[in-house]
């Protein structure tokens, strides 16, 4: 079974590639990103492959990235979505697009590919959605990586009692109008924080 190839680029289409390996050329199919990746003529090139071979037909699918080729593989492991189909999916959406898509059952979107109907959105969707929990991928409107001040501060709020998930929510409120200032950020999360609990406070010593 080949699993990569390194050679020269011979020939490249949208949808494959021709790799000259020690004399031999190797035609690989390729999603589009995989197109964009690979550079120009007679360069060497090196692609990630999975070997497909059926009783009639040995195929070799080529990409740029251990991720396009995890994907590849978990789509074409859902019924319905063959090698072809796979690559249109790869081709008409990216991963940041099409793993939170599966995740959230978005079929609208999964139905904008062209091949991709309803009843194959939707087994994707019940097939796929757990296994698509190892592919790390930012999606929109998650919050950025925490720097050091605000790991710092989210720390010292801790400290003096606050609960982690409580903190970790004023920390991203107030983050932005911190401009990297420690006391401003500890200070405006502790008002996003300390109104609740002065509040109980105030009640308890009633």
């Amino acid at each position: 079974m080949i699993g990569s190839l390194r050679g020269k680029l011979i020939e490249k289409r949208p949808n494959q590639a021709l790799i000259d390996v020690g004399g031999v050329g190797y035609q690989v199919q390729i999603p589009l990103s995989t197109f964009a990746a690979i550079g120009t003529l007679h360069s060497e090139t090196m692609l990630l492959v999975h070997t497909h071979l059926r009783e009639d037909q040995l195929a070799l699918y080529g990409f740029a990235t251990a991720r396009e080729k995890q994907c590849f593989e978990l789509l074409i492991s859902a019924s319905g979505v063959g090698p072809s189909l796979a690559l249109k999916i790869l081709s008409g959406m990216s991963i940041e697009e099409m793993v939170p898509a599966i995740r959230r059952g978005d079929l609208a979107q999964l139905t904008r590919i062209p091949g991709v109907g309803k009843k194959t959105a939707e087994r994707m969707v019940v097939e796929l959605r757990d296994k698509l929990a190892a592919i790390d991928v930012p999606e929109a409107g998650k919050p950025a990586a925490r720097s050091q001040l605000e790991a710092d501060v989210s720390s010292a709020l801790m400290n003096l009692g606050y609960d982690e998930r409580a903190v970790e929510r004023a920390v991203e409120k107030v983050r932005a109008g911190a401009d990297g200032d420690f006391e401003k950020l500890l200070r405006d999360s502790l008002q996003v924080l300390g109104g609740s609990a002065l509040q109980k406070g105030a009640g308890a010593g009633r």
